[in-house]
């Protein structure tokens, strides 16, 4: 089994061991309940990160890490894929957001879509927001990343339209079988760059914000015969696209 994943602030290693304490610490010595002997990887989850071994546990929640190895930097993959997620209702937004994490997206973008059902406004709003990012990095070291895929702030549709405008390849899932769209399984990838790919919510994608990402380079992409849930499908197209450009071989 791999080594456990613990997250640092700052991954400076000037010292022969390194104490691991706080919530950190607490979850490796009284969840993990780790023994001496056993290998751990600490990472800044910006993608820089070392491996050692447990020397000591020190009370409920310190634990001494020593024989480190010299901080190494995972490289940026390329391509680069964000997807943009409308927002589910109840806690399926951070399923999706666990399961996206955990398969390998690189960038999570919450999206207030014209039939959104959810609404974040004011401190509620923020509060998802930190669930959100909490649960992509609890489920970066769940998953043994080094680098954590980013939360950004809450995007409207103008904001979403500027993003797929960037995109080596800007995508919009399209569940409608009236509306003509192509296999994404059959799409052209680039070699290189940013994949963008847009959810949109049980509603789906209004006629208007279809026509406002399609001004911005975007193209209509079915997954498959079946219609998966918003909360789904940025997971399975992610899954998709990992495999078809390399990035899982």
């Amino acid at each position: 089994m791999t080594a456990p994943v613990f997250v640092v602030d700052e991954l400076v290693l000037d010292a022969p061991t390194f104490l691991l304490e706080g919530p950190e610490g607490r979850h490796a010595v009284s969840v993990k309940r780790l023994q001496p002997g056993e290998a751990v990887v600490l990472t800044d989850g910006r993608g820089r990160w070392s491996e050692g071994v447990v020397e000591a546990a020190e009370g409920k929640d310190r634990l001494v890490v020593g024989g480190l190895t010299a901080v190494r930097e995972e490289p940026v993959p390329s391509p680069r894929i964000t997807v943009v997620q409308a927002l589910p209702k109840g806690d399926r937004g951070e399923v999706a957001v666990e399961t996206m994490t955990e398969t390998g997206v690189d960038a999570i973008v919450p999206w207030s879509a014209a039939r959104c059902i959810t609404q974040w406004r004011g401190e509620r709003g923020q509060k998802a927001l930190g669930k959100w990012r909490a649960t992509a990095r609890e489920a970066g070291k769940q998953s043994r990343r080094t680098r954590f895929p980013e939360v950004a702030e809450l995007a409207s549709g103008k904001q979403v339209a500027e993003l797929l405008a960037r995109a080596d390849l800007a995508v919009v899932l399209h569940e409608d079988r009236d509306h003509p769209s192509e296999a994404l399984a059959t799409a052209e990838l680039p070699a290189r760059g940013e994949i963008v790919l847009v959810v949109g919510p049980e509603g789906g994608v209004s006629p208007q914000e279809l026509e406002q990402f399609a001004a911005a380079g975007a193209k209509a992409y079915r997954l498959g015969r079946s219609v998966l849930r918003t909360s789904t499908a940025g997971t399975a197209a992610t899954a998709l696209l990992l495999g078809r450009t390399g990035r899982w071989s």
